[in-house]
């Protein structure tokens, strides 16, 4: 078998079960090749993904079904770039998380994935011009000193982050919640398209996959997973954006808070975060001045 007949099987696999790697690993350890998914009895394959023996018998058909199916050629039509999580620009800082994505499918310019000198920046969906302007703010000195800004494509501070790194002439990555055929939020559409060209758009799911409400904090560790560190413009106490922190926590990321006004509800996320840990921060020098302490002390 050679290297495009395991990447298409793996595809075909993934396809059919869009999962976290940590889920396929067992059957890769138990059939590497993936060539006997088809043939296996059902209970075993059950058994070792962990799934109930009708989704395993469904599993199979389904799989025998795509494996013939030519899944590069039609990625390649729609301008999408697979990367499963052994193809060397596959990032290196997701394979530390416990369920590292097992495919990134990728649109735009995937040699971004390769630079390890990004940083996210994310908030609230309800985020205000205090975001903007304090995006607009921090963003100068990182993207002078070649850093991507990753984000989530979501309303709000996300849309804020992408839009305005491009209008100053940076690079940013936009993880997505969804496969590549159904863009989410809509209004984000013509921003997607536009990354797709010169900047990226990268989701571990299939392209057939919609929006539902738990893909979306599955996104959220790729986001912190990316990135050197994560900034928090606004955000309520308790949301996703927070959730996004405790994963970069999770995973040693820097953490860095925008102060806000006490008399904002949206400044309760940030405040929080600082009271536990995470470093103020009103521009980018800061920023880049904690991170090189950091590459200092690991080196």
């Amino acid at each position: 078998m050679n290297d495009e007949q395991y990447l298409n099987r793996f595809l075909a696999l993934h396809y059919v079960f869009p999962v976290p790697l940590n889920k396929i690993q067992p059957l890769i350890e138990y059939n590497p090749h993936l060539t006997h998914l088809e043939k296996m009895q059902s209970n075993l394959l059950a058994k070792i993904c962990k799934i109930t023996p009708n989704r395993a018998v469904n599993l199979q058909e389904m799989y025998q079904k795509f494996v013939e199916i030519p899944l590069l050629q039609m990625y390649k039509k729609h301008d999408i770039t697979p990367i499963i999580y052994t193809n060397p620009n596959y990032p290196k800082s997701l394979l530390t998380l416990y369920d590292p994505p097992a495919v990134l499918y990728a649109k735009g310019d995937i040699n971004l994935l390769t630079n390890d000198k990004k940083l996210a920046i994310i908030g609230s969906r309800e985020a205000t011009s205090y975001s903007e302007q304090s995006i607009e703010k921090i963003l100068p000195p990182l993207i002078e000193k070649d850093y991507i800004i990753v984000s989530g494509l979501a309303k709000g501070a996300d849309t804020l982050a992408h839009k305005i790194t491009m209008k100053m002439g940076g690079k940013t990555i936009a993880v997505l919640g969804t496969g590549f055929f159904h863009i989410y939020p809509k209004d984000n559409t013509e921003l997607a398209y536009k990354m797709s060209k010169n900047q990226l758009l990268v989701t571990e799911y299939p392209p057939y996959i919609t929006p539902k409400m738990w893909n979306f904090p599955m996104r959220n560790r790729i986001i912190s997973g990316l990135s050197q560190g994560v900034v928090i413009t606004e955000a309520k106490e308790k949301s996703g954006t927070v959730s996004t922190m405790e994963h970069a926590l999770e995973n040693g990321k820097e953490i860095f808070a925008i102060p806000g006004s006490i008399h904002s509800p949206l400044s309760a996320g940030p405040h929080s975060l600082i009271l536990e840990g995470a470093k103020p921060v009103w521009n980018g020098h800061q920023i880049l001045e904690e991170l090189k302490i950091n590459e200092q002390i690991c080196n």
